[in-house]
């Protein structure tokens, strides 16, 4: 079973080096999606994950459903992104 990854992004450039990390980390076994929360989705599904995960900053990621712990008000680092299993098969 796929890892599902999901990065909750401005496109700014506060968000893009965490955007960078993640998606250097991610492996065959990550299936990652991003949401450029400015230009929004389609489905507006986006908007409503935001809510669901109660994501109050960006950039946020979430793994499998649930929001990062250091993404509720520490920094994203690499060791975290990968203690959460990005980038492990």
């Amino acid at each position: 079973m796929k890892r599902k990854v999901e990065i909750f992004t401005a496109n700014c450039p506060v968000c893009d080096p965490a955007v960078e990390m993640v998606k250097a980390l991610v492996c065959n076994n990550c299936e990652l999606t991003t949401y450029d929360l400015v230009k929004q989705c389609d489905d507006k599904s986006c908007v409503s994950k935001i809510s669901e995960y109660g994501i109050k900053k960006l950039p946020a990621i979430a793994v499998d459903g649930k929001l990062l712990d250091c993404c509720k008000g520490n920094a994203i680092t690499k060791e975290k992104l990968i203690e959460a299993g990005i980038g492990k098969a």
